[in-house]
């Protein structure tokens, strides 16, 4: 009895060190975005605003990650609160860590490395050719971006999910 008690501790032992193993990827907002309110600006041109991705310090990568995607999402409006509803953005990746810089929303061309990985599936007067800045008019909708870890084989390695601010 003591013998089963003491291996299923161990595997429980085991299994929070995997866990904890896959929590070191960690992500850093920067440029003005402190995850509680998106900056002013930063919204979507329909509501004045000239939006630009938040750049992020990511650390932590995993082994073998060699792109660094990017899914945007409101959190609060059904149809695109997830995988990337806002689009999805790429950035090429080397070592364990990667800066994320500011992209333009709207725009499916982007500056440097960044790719549009999917266009926001938004549509009409919300249609997006890449990232699809806050848009909700100020209501007070809760954005966050997933960052995950990518190998070359397409798997996801870690990911995190960061709130971005509400707008």
């Amino acid at each position: 009895m003591r013998m089963v008690k003491t291996m299923g501790i161990a595997a429980s032992v085991v299994l929070l060190m995997a866990g904890t193993a896959m929590a070191d990827m960690s992500v850093k907002l920067k440029g003005g975005w402190d995850g509680k309110k998106v900056p002013a600006g930063q919204q979507c041109t329909l509501f004045g605003g000239k939006g630009k991705t938040p750049p992020m310090a990511v650390s932590g990568l995993p082994s073998g990650t060699v792109w660094v995607y990017v899914e945007f999402n409101d959190r609060d409006y059904g149809p695109l609160s997830r995988n990337g509803g806002h689009g999805v953005i790429g950035y090429p990746a080397k070592g364990s860590s990667a800066d994320l810089y500011a992209v333009p929303g709207l725009k499916g061309s982007l500056p440097g490395s960044a790719r549009v990985i999917s266009k926001a599936r938004s549509s009409g007067k919300y249609k997006s050719s890449g990232y699809l800045p806050p848009c909700s008019g100020g209501r007070g909708n809760r954005y966050e971006a997933v960052v995950k870890a990518v190998a070359a084989d397409g798997k996801v390695l870690e990911k995190v999910r960061v709130p971005i601010g509400r707008y």
